[in-house]
């Protein structure tokens, strides 16, 4: 496997109700106004009537000192259970939400399949791969926390 490439899953688990945190995360152009360590997130393509094929561009500061910038193609759609889309520029590759509802908790489970683009992270890989990873995980849990509080709502686990 390169050296470039990551593959992470993430799981939430929040007492909210399973439509709105669904929401939270289908409405990402919002999500500059709760979730930490997302910069801007740019429409650069409605989606369709069918609510897919829409393209945003998601610039994100993280806990280490360097912004990433990435477009995301939204692909499949199915109402409070699935968002999937395909990532390209600084990353690429394909990232998938899974929502479930059980005892007034929603657990989200994201799939984030990625490969590095720019050229300092794919040379130092080698070395820093660990804390890339951490810094996924921390960018992560701020958004877990933060949609918790949006929601005002207890996070039951990250």
């Amino acid at each position: 496997m390169q050296n470039n490439y990551y593959k992470f899953i993430t799981h939430w688990q929040i007492k909210a109700p399973l439509n709105d945190v669904w929401f939270a995360i289908y409405e990402s152009a919002e999500w500059p106004a709760w979730w930490k360590g997302v910069q801007a997130v740019e429409i650069i393509k409605e989606n369709d009537a069918g609510g897919i094929n829409g393209v945003r561009r998601y610039t994100w500061k993280s806990a280490l000192p360097y912004t990433l910038s990435f477009n995301m193609q939204l692909t499949e759609k199915e109402d409070f259970s699935l968002l999937k889309g395909i990532a390209f520029g600084e990353l690429e590759g394909d990232g998938t939400w899974h929502f479930s509802y059980d005892n007034g908790t929603t657990k989200v489970q994201y799939n984030w399949n990625v490969k590095t683009n720019k050229a300092w992270m794919n040379y130092l890989s080698f070395i820093l791969k660990p804390l890339f990873k951490l810094n996924h995980d921390v960018v992560m849990k701020w958004g877990a926390e933060c949609l918790a509080k949006k929601l005002n709502a207890e996070l039951i686990s990250v």
